[in-house]
């Protein structure tokens, strides 16, 4: 039976805590406004879901091939989750913002060279739904499109309350970097229970 609880976590404080896609799109809309930093999180969309259909068939041809892949997968993944939650918890108040362009193309172009999503793809796959569904390609294609859209939807979150999350983090940034630690430890030991 598919675990949605433990799956749906693991992709909530993935794509919630703080990355490049959440940074960037709280710049931006910080920079131009909500409503012109759209065509820039349509492109993180359509990046991010290219890039989850990407790992999926990695993801599922690398089971096909060789299943004691698995193993290692969710090693690497809690290894990443565990470092993660290492800099999350040193992690200051200050968030960082980088200038880019708004546009879409800014936006897709953005998925290829983030590493978080990568892993994110690939340990979900992996850990949560391949046992459950790797002989089923139209639902795994559900997924990776569920993953990119979870994920868009915190990128969102994070361009619409970037002023109020900024000024949270600033001033709560000790407790709130430790309950998204222990969060992410959370998940790396669920990979194996």
């Amino acid at each position: 039976m598919f675990h949605w609880i433990n799956f749906l976590t693991y992709a909530v404080i993935t794509t919630a805590t703080p990355g490049p896609n959440n940074i960037m799109s709280m710049s931006n809309a910080g920079r131009v406004g909500l409503k012109k930093s759209y065509p820039f999180n349509l492109g993180i969309w359509a990046g991010f879901s290219i890039v989850m259909i990407i790992c999926t068939v990695l993801s599922s041809a690398l089971n096909a091939v060789m299943p004691v892949i698995k193993t290692p997968m969710l090693v690497l993944g809690a290894t990443y989750m565990l470092y993660l939650a290492y800099k999350t918890f040193k992690r200051t108040g200050e968030i960082g913002e980088k200038q880019v362009k708004n546009g879409f193309l800014s936006g897709l172009l953005l998925q290829f060279i983030n590493p978080k999503i990568y892993i994110y793809g690939m340990v979900s796959m992996e850990s949560y739904i391949l046992p459950y569904f790797q002989n089923s390609p139209g639902k795994l294609f559900g997924f990776a499109i569920l993953l990119a859209t979870i994920g868009c939807f915190f990128n969102l979150c994070w361009a619409a309350f970037g002023s109020a999350f900024r000024l949270l983090f600033s001033r709560h940034a000790r407790v709130i970097n430790t309950i998204m630690a222990f969060l992410l430890i959370y998940c790396a030991v669920s990979l194996f229970l």
